[in-house]
């Protein structure tokens, strides 16, 4: 493999960047330079910095062997943890900030997910272990980029390029197959390439060797990209969706409801929801979304929620009116019923293919009535009945039952006395 520089010279700069000259990184780069270590930032903080965007976890290469890193760092009071010795990675804490300090390495032997490592101090032969140029690319503590496989021009053109071949780097992870896709959600602008794509088509049928946790980390993360439907149409369209979830079909609904939430409107209470998003794309039944939410190995909650929206408690509709919109509000929530709106809304949307304002105005209404929606609770208890004589059992409920819906046919008015006396009706007469 062949790199388009050796990586010995930068290539460009980093303008000032405030997480390099935070107190607490400034501490870190001093502790492990303090016997004249070269190290330097890699990955996803240099990639992000270059594009000006957030920067999530902040890594650090160095040539110093790993117990030679802890040393250092506990020699200068540096909180450290032995996250990965036998991959030559340690963390570091300073306050509530982690640095993950990772030794230089280069593949000895590779099979599958796992390969046989020796450290080096070679910045290129561990840059050639990355999955995608972009990922491959050096700043050190001045700001100076060092680029040794091209990353920095693909990151510029919106390109996502493995480093070396394509096949060979997913065989050695199957992840990567997936993560291609999701770096290409949030940084590509280009065409997909094609030797990667026929990479993907070829070892897609692999992917069912991946464990659930590692399959659903990568498609939540795909779906917080800012326009997800594009990249998961490609997966659909290529037959790589279908073996890790079959079950998403309605790619339309996901677009429309991708533009629903971050372009469409401007609302505190609405933001770019990864579980909603899987969801929408969701064609199954209940037992289908429990299915999910096992092969994926999602936390109850998280297929709970996706079952609130693929199973719905209640029928939300453009066209309910208020009264039908509170009903549905208490019994689901506002967090809930905000999503069946937004989904019914992209629904419809897709289906129709036009942008009425009419409609636009109805549904933003639903949502209107979601922000201000304040939790309503029925005036009257278990123990008013036993106060009335109703012996404990179940009279009790189909009591409370018939006062519920008498005050949620008068739209929740009716105050505390007026449920008693409704209550007391109920009993003399003999409905409990």
């Amino acid at each position: 493999m062949r790199a388009p520089n050796d990586g010995s010279e930068p290539i460009g700069q980093l303008s000032p960047q405030a997480w390099m000259q935070a107190a607490e990184t400034q501490a870190v780069i001093k502790a492990l330079t303090a016997d004249g270590a070269e190290v330097r930032f890699v990955g996803g903080c240099v990639r992000d910095s270059v594009l000006k965007r957030a920067i999530k976890d902040i890594d650090i290469a160095t040539h110093d062997p790993p117990d030679r890193v802890m040393a250092l760092l506990e020699r200068a009071h540096i909180r450290v943890i032995p996250t990965g010795l036998a991959h030559g990675t340690v963390t570091a804490v300073v306050g509530k900030a982690h640095y993950e300090i990772t030794t230089l390495r280069e593949d000895v032997e590779t099979f599958g997910r796992h390969a046989r490592v020796s450290f080096t101090d070679d910045w290129t032969a561990d840059a050639a272990r990355r999955d995608f140029t972009m990922n491959a690319m050096f700043a050190d503590p001045q700001g100076r980029i060092y680029d040794p496989f091209g990353g920095l021009a693909d990151l510029g053109a919106g390109h996502v390029r493995f480093v070396g071949d394509p096949f060979r780097r997913i065989e050695e992870d199957l992840l990567r197959l997936l993560r291609f896709f999701r770096f290409f959600a949030h940084y590509g602008r280009t065409s997909l390439e094609s030797q990667a794509m026929a990479a993907c088509r070829k070892l897609a049928p692999r992917l069912v060797e991946l464990s659930g946790e590692r399959v659903a980390g990568e498609l939540i993360r795909l779906l917080q990209a800012p326009d997800p439907a594009l990249v998961l149409m490609v997966m659909k369209t290529n037959g790589i969706l279908a073996h890790v979830l079959p079950e998403a079909v309605e790619i339309g609904r996901l677009k429309v409801l991708t533009w629903l939430e971050s372009r469409a409107m401007v609302r505190d209470t609405i933001h770019p929801d990864p579980l909603r998003r899987l969801a929408a794309m969701l064609s199954t039944d209940a037992a289908g979304v429990a299915v999910l939410g096992e092969r994926l190995k999602l936390s109850a909650a998280q297929t709970g929620r996706i079952l609130s929206i693929v199973c719905p408690q209640v029928d939300v509709r453009m066209d309910m009116d208020r009264r039908a919109a509170r009903r549905a509000l208490r019994r689901v929530g506002a967090d809930t019923f905000r999503d069946l709106v937004l989904v019914a809304w992209a629904e419809h949307r897709s289906r129709s293919g036009l942008l009425d304002s009419r409609e636009s105005r109805m549904w933003q209404d639903l949502l209107d009535q979601a922000d201000h929606w304040q939790p309503v609770e029925l005036p009257v208890r278990g123990a008013d009945c036993l106060d009335l004589g109703v012996p404990r059992g179940p009279a009790i409920g189909q009591s409370l039952a018939q006062v519920e819906a008498w005050w949620e046919e008068a739209d929740y008015a009716p105050d505390r006395a007026a449920c008693l006396d409704r209550l007391r009706r109920i009993i003399k007469e003999g409905g409990a």
